[in-house]
């Protein structure tokens, strides 16, 4: 067998390392939904309601794209879910509190943005149950709904979920805004043979308020009403 020079080992070398450097970068910047064996029946992937889809906005960031999002929202006579993250809500309290005002849902998006499959179930308790105590002392209402951030969750994650008395909740389709700044490309991936019963995952993003009024439309067009996720399952 003929050898190989150093030449041609260094960069079959490189050329190695750069595919690890790929892979661990997909991993680490691009989280997807964690879809578990065996927990398909405790989580929600979609509602049952039969005319009604429901708006997602997953809350870290974009505090005057929320007050626009409510301004829109209202205009469409529309109603939506916020899911909050706790040190968010404990910058913008008074935000929080205009969502509840005009008639949307929040529900728990974690404290700080963890990746929940590596805090096993006291940690997964901790987490949530911390966001929650927050958001019902600021909102006023019962939290009910817990979306756990980058779509990543275990068993640990649902039953201390379910220990705290929240149903953990993905989505049907996910519009990716928060990676790929598009009006167009937010709208289509939204509206694209949208049916009754789905979750649409949002975030607040300049591009995403300009898309709203567009999908608002969208689903006044083909008799879509837009819901909480509470009431998309009410019958699950």
């Amino acid at each position: 067998m003929k050898k190989l020079s150093s030449r041609a080992v260094t960069a079959i070398t490189n050329g190695v390392l750069a595919l690890v450097l790929v892979v661990v970068g997909v991993v680490c910047f691009y989280p997807t939904a964690a879809h578990v064996s065996g927990l398909e029946d405790r989580v929600h992937y979609r509602g049952t309601s039969g005319d009604g889809v429901s708006l997602m906005f997953n809350v870290y960031w974009g505090t005057q794209e929320v007050e626009s999002i409510l301004e829109v929202l209202a205009a469409y006579d529309a109603k939506a879910t916020f899911f909050i993250g706790g040190s968010w809500a404990d910058d913008n309290t008074a935000c929080v509190r205009k969502i509840v005002e005009a008639g949307h849902e929040v529900g728990s998006h974690g404290y700080f943005h963890r990746d929940h499959t590596t805090l096993g179930y006291e940690g997964n308790v901790e987490e949530i149950s911390r966001s929650v105590q927050f958001l019902q002392l600021a909102a006023g209402v019962p939290v009910t709904l817990f979306a756990p951030p980058s779509g990543a969750y275990d068993e640990d994650t649902v039953n201390a979920a379910e220990s705290l008395g929240l149903r953990t909740v993905m989505w049907s389709r996910d519009t990716i805004d928060w990676r790929d700044k598009d009006e167009e490309t937010c709208y289509l991936r939204a509206t694209e043979d949208l049916q009754a019963g789905e979750l649409i995952l949002m975030h607040p993003m300049e591009h995403t308020l300009k898309a709203l009024p567009r999908i608002l439309e969208y689903c006044n067009t083909h008799s879509l009403r837009p819901i909480t996720v509470g009431e998309n399952l009410a019958n699950t």
